[in-house]
C-alpha cells in the first residue's frame, strides 16, 4: 500500500475528515485492522491565515515546499493538500517534488463528469472564487465554471468558512445564507451541480438542502486518494 503525505491543518476540522475518512473506506475495503499508512504535517493555520490577509504567498509557499520535501523524505508516495485554497501554490510545491501531488480539482472533475455533470456552481474562499487557480484547472478538465458575480456574497461566503466553519462552528443562518445563493446561481447561470470548493463547507451544506447533485471536494480528493493508495495491491 502507497503511503500518503498529507498538507493539513487548513483547517484541523478539513485535516479530520480526512484522516477519519480514509481510513474507514480503506478499512472497509480491506477488512481485518486494515488502515491507510499516513504521514500528516499539520501547519498552524493562524500564521498561514495572517500571511494570506497580507497577500504573503511566497512566505507560505515556502513553508509548504519545505512540507511536501520533507513527506517525501520519509517515505511518502503522494503528497495530499487538505484544503482546496493552498492549490493555489499546487504547480510551484510539485516543481520542488519528485512524486506527485494529487490535485483536488482534478478529482472532483472526474466525479462530476461521471454523472454528466458538466454546468457548475463553485463556492469557496474569497481565493478560490476570485482568482483562476481552481477555476482554470476545472475549465481544462471540461467543466463550465460559475461563481457567485456580487461581492457581498463572495465576501460573506469568504467569512463564514475563516470565522465559523473552521473552528466547527455551525450557524443556521449561514446555512441559510449559502443555500440562498446556490438557488440564485441556479436562477441566473443554469447551473446543473454546485462544487463545494472548499474542505469546510460539506459540514454546512447537505444533499438534501438544494435541488442539483451536490460535489464535495472533500470526499471526491478522499475516494481518488483511496483508489490511488490501493492501485496494485
Amino acid at each position: 500500500m502507497k503511503k500518503i503525505g498529507i498538507i493539513g491543518g487548513m483547517s484541523y476540522e478539513s485535516s479530520l475528515h480526512y484522516y477519519e475518512r480514509i481510513n474507514k473506506i480503506i478499512n472497509d475495503k480491506l477488512g481485518s485492522l486494515y488502515t491507510a499508512e499516513i504521514i500528516m504535517y499539520s501547519v498552524n493555520f493562524q500564521s498561514i491565515e495572517q500571511y494570506m490577509r497580507q497577500n504573503n504567498w511566497e512566505a507560505i509557499e515556502k513553508e509548504l515546499c519545505d512540507i511536501a520535501k520533507k513527506l517525501e523524505s520519509i517515505g511518502a508516495d503522494i503528497i495530499v493538500i487538505a484544503t482546496n485554497t493552498m492549490h493555489k501554490l499546487a504547480d510551484k510545491i510539485q516543481e520542488n517534488i519528485s512524486i506527485p501531488i494529487l490535485h483536488i480539482a482534478d478529482c472532483v472533475t472526474k466525479q462530476c463528469l461521471e454523472q454528466n455533470v458538466k454546468r457548475v456552481g463553485l463556492l469557496g474562499t474569497k481565493y478560490t472564487m476570485t482568482e483562476d487557480f481552481l477555476k482554470d484547472r476545472l475549465i481544462k478538465n471540461g467543466l463550465d465554471v460559475y461563481v457567485p458575480n456580487k461581492e457581498k456574497e463572495i465576501n460573506e461566503i469568504d467569512r463564514v468558512i475563516f470565522k465559523e466553519l473552521c473552528v466547527g462552528k455551525i450557524e443556521n443562518s449561514s446555512k441559510q445564507y449559502y443555500i440562498n445563493v446556490i438557488n440564485n446561481m441556479i436562477r441566473e447561470f443554469k447551473i446543473d451541480g454546485i462544487i463545494l470548493g472548499c474542505t469546510e463547507i460539506e459540514m454546512l451544506i447537505k444533499d438534501n438542502d438544494i435541488d442539483i447533485p451536490i460535489f464535495d471536494t472533500t470526499q471526491a480528493h478522499i475516494n481518488s486518494i483511496v483508489d490511488y493508495i490501493l492501485q496494485n495491491l
